[in-house]
């Protein structure tokens, strides 16, 4: 790790401001500005930009270990990439992370939609269903959905409109992407594992993981992680890296 840059040490500066302001004076704002799904009423338009800059309030961790990858692999390739081109590059990855995360949402939104229209159940009283459950949610944690044997279908549907999303750690997998593709023997060291291990070895497996976790539900690292957010940003961060890579030396360079 070197000296912290201007673009990571102002990105860290506003995401403690955040995560302090949103814990100690405006608890509101983690509605406000987390990602919600678009048919939740709880869904503004500026959240795919603002949930990146918001943390779990129950626990340090979140935010900590996020900022800490921002710090630790934000820096390098700031340093390769320029201010202004690791700007669009962070930004970016954090928006496609919250389109991966949405259109993931989107589909298990429609399958339990679909199950329960199968079943018998009006439009309307879907909406009802969701209402109670998303207040459920709200209020107690937990939730009732209609027994018609399709119990993961409807789970599914009602956790994508009632669950929101937060974190910089979209953005941040597209950073240890492109950290990787800069840096691939660079050696890193794991805390539960203190063997150095390649850059281009460890971020795949760590991608894989999340990509395991996603399809399977099974969490290695704990419940209520977005693994499929972090696939997204790791997508569009690796899109970024690989043209940018390919067209380094022609007239579509930044400067």
């Amino acid at each position: 790790m070197g000296k912290i840059t201007e673009t990571v040490k102002v990105l860290l500066i506003i995401n403690v401001i955040f995560f302090l302001g949103t814990k100690f004076l405006f608890p509101q704002a983690l509605d406000l500005f987390a990602l919600w799904f678009p048919a939740n009423p709880n869904f503004e338009y500026w959240q795919p930009l603002t949930h990146m800059f918001m943390h779990d309030q129950s626990s340090i961790f979140h935010i900590l270990f996020n900022m800490y990858a921002l710090y630790a692999f934000g820096g390098p390739v700031e340093q390769m990439l320029g201010k202004n081109k690791f700007i669009f590059f962070y930004f970016s990855a954090g928006l496609g992370a919250a389109l991966i995360h949405t259109l993931v949402g989107y589909y298990h939104y429609q399958v339990g939609y679909t199950a329960l229209i199968d079943a018998g159940i009006s439009p309307t009283d879907i909406s009802q269903i969701l209402e109670k459950a998303f207040t459920s949610i709200q209020q107690t944690g937990q939730y009732s959905y209609p027994d018609i044997g399709e119990a993961d279908k409807i789970r599914g549907m009602i956790e994508a409109f009632s669950t929101s999303a937060v974190g910089a750690s979209g953005a941040i997998y597209g950073v240890l992407v492109a950290f990787g593709m800069l840096f691939p023997n660079a050696e890193l060291f794991l805390i539960f594992l203190p063997i150095p291990i390649k850059a281009k070895f460890f971020i795949p497996v760590l991608i894989l993981i999340d990509l395991f976790s996603g399809v399977t539900g099974f969490s290695l690292f704990g419940q209520n992680i977005a693994n499929f957010a972090h696939i997204g940003g790791a997508l569009f961060g690796f899109i970024m890296m690989w043209y940018w890579k390919k067209n380094s030396f022609n007239d579509k360079r930044w400067y």
